[in-house]
């Protein structure tokens, strides 16, 4: 259900004008190569966690687990003063596979647990290429099984645990529900993917549109899966869990809310992969927001 388009697609949906113009003024580079990930590691893109934490009723904990292959960390926060169990947000964060860490992003997931009384998880996974697939998702998989292992000493309900993500980690997101259903893993009650990065093959008319523009362009967009798949991309030894996209079978999966920009790369790929839940008889929310580009919530809250 994915459309194909030939390469030199040169109409494209146009940036809403307000958000052009923050676009403009970003200083993040359009077109990210794989030498520049080295660079953008240390860079900063927002306020650190305790600056977060200091306007938000929030408990920080740390702790570190054994994943597949060595130790993975998560930062649990919960709300002051709430007693009993309450929801579950376990949270992989974006930035392309290859940057990023555990708190990038995470401020709308902070606003969630604080407003709605819930227990946020957000797993620290390793980053491609030096850890390419599996290695982003099987951390957090690992982290989400020990997150419901331990559900009742966190205080989360585990018939209301859902896995939410942005950019990269809603594609992270979204192969984790399927690994939950096909390993018999935690039931989750929901999947929110915002932006999410679903599909290695860059075919889509979207993709093609937003070549060298955009806060994510089509152009970082295959740096950011040749550093996940390397000589696998676009081939048939490509996991689902690695790109939801490729599944053939999503029925069974939990309720999914998935938001997009209708002016970035993430579009149409976004739209399908709603479409075929609802195929397969799976709930959906779909929001497509007109000349949004890609986590343009986030550069202009």
């Amino acid at each position: 259900m994915t459309s194909t388009v030939e390469t030199n697609v040169t109409t494209r949906v146009p940036y809403d004008p307000e958000l052009g113009a923050a676009l403009s003024a970003s200083p993040l580079p359009t077109v990210i190569t794989a030498e520049m990930i080295g660079e953008l590691r240390s860079a900063v893109f927002g306020p650190p966690i305790e600056e977060l934490l200091a306007t938000r009723d929030l408990d920080r904990t740390d702790h570190v687990i054994e994943g597949p292959n060595g130790e993975v960390v998560l930062s649990v926060l919960r709300p002051r003063g709430v007693r009993g169990a309450v929801p579950g947000i376990y949270f992989t964060h974006g930035g392309g596979m290859v940057i990023g860490d555990r708190f990038t992003g995470i401020d709308d997931a902070l606003d969630w647990a604080d407003r709605l009384g819930a227990v946020l998880v957000t797993v620290e996974y390793r980053l491609a290429p030096e850890h390419p697939d599996p290695a982003p998702v099987q951390d957090a998989y690992a982290g989400l099984v020990w997150t419901a292992q331990h559900a009742g000493e966190l205080g989360i309900d585990l018939d209301r645990l859902m896995v939410a993500g942005t950019s990269a980690g809603a594609g992270i997101a979204a192969g984790l529900a399927l690994m939950a259903r096909d390993l018999g893993g935690p039931r989750l009650v929901a999947q929110l993917l915002r932006s999410p990065m679903l599909d290695d093959r860059d075919v889509t008319v979207s993709s093609a549109q937003y070549s060298q523009t955009g806060s994510w362009s089509r152009e970082s967009n295959n740096t950011g899966w040749d550093a996940l798949l390397g000589d696998r991309r676009k081939s048939d030894a490509v996991s689902v869990y690695a790109a939801p996209a490729r599944a053939g079978d999503l029925s069974g999966l939990p309720p999914a809310f998935v938001d997009v920009g209708s002016a970035e790369v993430f579009r149409d790929e976004a739209v399908a992969y709603a479409s075929r839940l609802w195929a397969a008889g799976v709930q959906a929310e779909l929001h497509v927001w007109p000349g949004g580009f890609h986590i343009f919530d986030g550069a202009v809250p």
